[in-house]
């Protein structure tokens, strides 16, 4: 089965030139990847597209790193961008896919019915040759409706709760090193280790070196092997919520769906005052 989600750059090359054909470059990145997404999103983007920063249309009073923000704040926010509600969305990142998934699951979350990921972001888009542009956007600004879906959306409370009954699986999407306890997190004050009964699989394990998602024979290797039941309810996790969603769109590719991200993850879970577990998993 083909990812229903995802969007060839073929298709939105062809689309360029389409009033309701948006891309929105959501690039962010890690401390250590030494990349700054907004000053790379002014030296060159898909021509048309906006700049989606997760650090700003986001809680900031939470204190805690892009959680979602209220649907209102994201409604005034996105329509300033110039995105409207009969939209279609394409998310894209500098990284080929990490943060697109993120916007792609907020819009989603948010009510959007037509946003998708490129297949392979902006590192395909420039092999491939296609036009770029530079500067900031300058889409006249639009109306946004959110409607907010709570069920995508995941508490630690509501992780806790999950665990505790069975209910669902909690899927890990950071490093191994990191899930294990052996490496340190890149936010300071944070616990090593994992939420306890938690699965991990490695977000690198499902999308290549080229940045694009893997195929679907792949994916449902690498969560077999994870100890993940696809077919039972899952909740998926990582360091602050980015690459949980690329989990939770890998999911679609196999015919099943996320049951929400946790949208604090480890960055809220590993602050203190949660039980923390190291070493490997335990599969049932």
């Amino acid at each position: 089965m083909s990812n229903p989600n995802l969007v060839s750059t073929g298709w939105l090359a062809e689309r360029l030139g389409d009033p309701d054909v948006i891309a929105v470059d959501g690039s962010w990145y890690l401390p250590d990847a030494n990349r700054d997404g907004p000053a790379e999103f002014l030296e060159r983007h898909i021509p048309g597209a906006v700049f989606f920063d997760i650090n700003v249309v986001a809680d900031v009073s939470s204190g805690l790193p892009h959680m979602l923000p209220s649907p209102d704040a994201f409604s005034e926010a996105v329509g300033k961008l110039g995105v409207a509600d009969r939209a279609t969305i394409v998310a894209y990142d500098g990284a080929g896919l990490f943060s697109a998934a993120r916007v792609w699951w907020t819009f989603r979350t948010m009510g959007a019915t037509k946003v998708f990921v490129l297949d392979g972001g902006l590192p395909k888009w420039l092999a491939e040759g296609r036009p770029v542009e530079s500067g900031p956007s300058n889409r006249a600004p639009q109306s946004f409706h959110a409607t907010f879906d709570a069920h995508a959306v995941k508490s630690a409370d509501d992780v806790a709760q999950a665990l505790g009954a069975g209910s669902a699986q909690i899927v890990d999407a950071r490093p191994a090193a990191r899930f294990r306890g052996e490496a340190p997190e890149p936010r300071p004050g944070l616990a090593s280790g994992h939420i306890p009964g938690s699965l991990n699989l490695p977000f690198q394990q499902i999308v290549g070196a080229d940045g694009r998602l893997a195929e679907e024979a792949e994916l449902r290797r690498a969560f077999e092997a994870a100890g993940i039941d696809v077919s039972r309810p899952i909740v998926t996790s990582c360091g602050s919520g980015v690459s949980a969603s690329i989990v939770a769109l890998a999911l679609e590719s196999l015919g099943a769906k996320a049951d929400g991200v946790y949208d604090g993850s480890w960055a809220e879970w590993g602050a203190g005052g949660r039980p923390v577990a190291t070493g490997p998993a335990e599969k049932s």
